[in-house]
């Protein structure tokens, strides 16, 4: 009996090793299987970015992507034209994302695709706003027509908001504030945008823009205290660099999204249906706070964009919110009457400077390999979901993402990396992960 003992150990043993000592309740990816959509044909010249996705009432998915870096300028678009310093793509699927067909080039960036009416519509920009119109389910498109003249805008593939037969969706414009050799969005402004859903969009007097509220106008670095942002030193007008290698710029907030809030016991629900909110990725060298700002439509139609306030009467301009500091796409979800909130996840960035890996991209807020996802009731409290994918090696990135609902799926497109990649910025890939059955995540 003793050997028959001390054989079973011995093979509990060998089991555990071979295991690795998995544990049934740990963590594990919930999308790791990806699909590559596009990967790039010179991973150290150009690099893919802001992907973007739209279902269409069909089932088609619409895909979109930046491709920027030096060697943009030598591709070709179809009509033979070179010389871009950005080129999208747009690719469309018919089996679920398990294929995709190239379709078409776009001469802007940042751009998300979107339903308004019966059109498919792609907006973003080339210093001014751009949009492109498809009338026949994203296979050939129109030429991109600006919907501004002589300005110079900013944004990424964040979301759409329907409400009231209108679209709403934010871009970022800049304004001249003295800002030299930095990061710009201190000079950003968050300007939301509405258009009636059955208007031609491609014409700039179908929209109907908000006012403008820039960062730098609304609080300065020594304003700040007690809860360490800037969490490194700042300048108001240009880039310190912590480390040859490692620049701080100014504060700013950039990447916004919009949601309105209807439950009626929320603090912030407006119950005419006229206030905004605008949720933002907040650049201030620390993780996990995302910026605030409000629109409200007035009596006359204009809208008006300012800061939230507490019950105290405090002004809101930084909220916690996981991975707030990276990009983050959110989505509302009538079914689970739920917000769903896909990010990055930071590790380590409390890791002196001097002690960073390598290969870690900037500062140590900016880790950008882990993808999770997140749910919450009112924007404010999120309850982890779980961990969507993780990159392979610290240049293989998994963020910058745009996400759809697919029935009882959750469809993701990620600005992704392998070992190939430049490095966790400048991937090479634009990978499309399913997550079955998410609302099945909620507890």
């Amino acid at each position: 009996m003793r050997y028959f003992y001390g054989f079973f150990l011995i093979l509990a043993i060998a089991w555990f090793a071979c295991d690795g000592g998995h544990h049934s309740h740990r963590i594990r990816p919930l999308a790791q299987d990806h699909i590559v959509i596009d990967r790039s044909s010179d991973p150290e010249q150009i690099y893919l970015g802001t992907p973007g996705i739209a279902r269409l009432n069909d089932g088609r998915l619409v895909a979109t992507l930046d491709q920027f870096g030096p060697g943009v300028k030598n591709l070709t678009r179809e009509d033979g034209s070179t010389g871009f310093a950005m080129l999208g793509k747009i690719f469309t699927s018919d089996d679920g994302g398990r294929t995709w067909t190239f379709r078409s080039t776009f001469p802007f960036c940042h751009a998300r695709p979107f339903i308004a009416g019966d059109r498919l519509y792609l907006l973003g920009h080339s210093g001014d706003l751009m949009i492109s119109v498809s009338d026949d389910r994203g296979e050939t498109w129109s030429e991109a027509r600006k919907l501004t003249e002589g300005q110079s805008w900013h944004g990424s593939s964040d979301n759409v908001w329907y409400a009231g037969g209108q679209v709403y969706l934010v871009m970022e414009k800049h304004f001249e504030r003295g800002l030299r050799e930095c990061w710009r969005i201190g000079d950003t402004a968050p300007i939301l945008l509405r258009a009636p859903e059955s208007a031609d969009l491609t014409r700039a007097e179908s929209w109907t823009f908000a006012s403008p509220l820039v960062f730098e106008d609304v609080v300065s670095a020594d304003q700040l205290d007690f809860f360490g942002v800037p969490f490194y030193p700042v300048a108001r007008d240009s880039a310190i660099w912590l480390t040859p290698d490692r620049p701080m710029s100014p504060m700013g907030w950039l990447e916004t999204h919009v949601v309105q809030f209807s439950d009626p016991r929320h603090f912030w629900t407006d119950s005419t249906g006229h206030t905004f909110h605008l949720f933002m990725r907040a650049h201030t060298g620390r993780t996990g706070y995302a910026a605030i700002a409000r629109v409200v439509e007035q009596p006359d139609g204009n809208m008006i964009t300012g800061l939230e306030s507490a019950p105290s009467g405090k002004k809101i301009l930084y909220t916690p919110f996981p991975g707030g500091q990276m990009k983050f796409f959110v989505l509302w979800d009538e079914p689970s009457q739920l917000f769903w909130m896909v990010g990055t996840q930071a590790t380590d960035s409390m890791t002196r400077l001097e002690c960073l890996p390598a290969d870690r991209y900037n500062l140590p807020d900016n880790e950008r390999r882990r993808l999770v996802l997140h749910f919450s009731k009112n924007m404010i409290d999120w309850c982890f979901a779980g961990l969507v994918a993780i990159g392979p090696v610290e240049s293989a990135s998994r963020h910058y993402c745009a996400m759809t609902v697919d029935g009882d799926d959750l469809l993701i497109v990620s600005r992704s990396g392998d070992e190939q990649a430049l490095n966790a910025h400048n991937g090479n890939l634009i990978t499309f992960h399913r997550i079955e059955n998410f609302r099945g995540l909620v507890y």
